[in-house]
């Protein structure tokens, strides 16, 4: 599991594991939700402009129906975006590693508001491994952590990127901002 805020590197860091699967001659798939659409219809792409061939599905069962046709095929398989997808993932991965698959996940590991984000932290937990990368806060630059709309809406999804996202520190970052960014409201207490 690969998580960590925006512009962190996520989606840099599945291709580049996807990349190393193919040098090691091991047959790969790959997919993404298709409401991520902010650079490539067909591929998984990085903020940096790298890309991997993929596969668009709406749901768990349609990345599911997906995949199984080519199952015996397929020995690595990645999925980018994950926390868009139901909980039904963590079932279905768990499923595979059964099968001997590997499966190589990246997604935001909270929402805007600092919550957990969708199935990624049940994901987290039964993952073999976890990498929590860090991006560069955009107004200090100390490692960031968070991920800051800039904007009123509440909507939990909103794709986008750079222009309505940033990378922020701890310090930095107010879940309940204003459309530059600034605090507009008193953070909740602590949990």
């Amino acid at each position: 599991m690969i998580t960590g805020p925006m512009f962190s590197g996520k989606s840099e860091e599945l291709i580049r594991r996807l990349k190393r699967a193919r040098i090691a001659r091991q047959r790969v798939a790959c997919f993404k939700p298709d409401i991520d659409l902010r650079y490539h219809r067909t591929a998984i792409a990085s903020h940096s402009s790298l890309t991997h061939d993929a596969s668009a599905v709406t749901t768990v069962e349609d990345l599911r129906a997906a995949l199984f046709p080519q199952l015996d095929q397929v020995e690595v398989i990645g999925v980018d975006e994950v926390q868009f997808f139901s909980d039904a993932i963590v079932t279905l991965s768990v499923e595979l590693v059964h099968l001997g698959k590997r499966i190589v996940m990246a997604g935001l590991d909270t929402t805007f508001t600092a919550e957990p984000f969708g199935p990624v932290p049940d994901l987290m937990a039964i993952a073999d491994e976890v990498t929590k990368l860090s991006a560069v806060c955009m107004v200090c630059g100390a490692p960031a952590i968070h991920t800051q709309r800039l904007g009123q809406s509440q909507e939990l999804v909103v794709v986008g990127a750079a222009g309505l996202y940033e990378a922020r520190c701890r310090a930095h970052f107010h879940p309940w901002a204003d459309e530059d960014g600034s605090e507009q409201l008193e953070l909740p207490s602590a949990r």
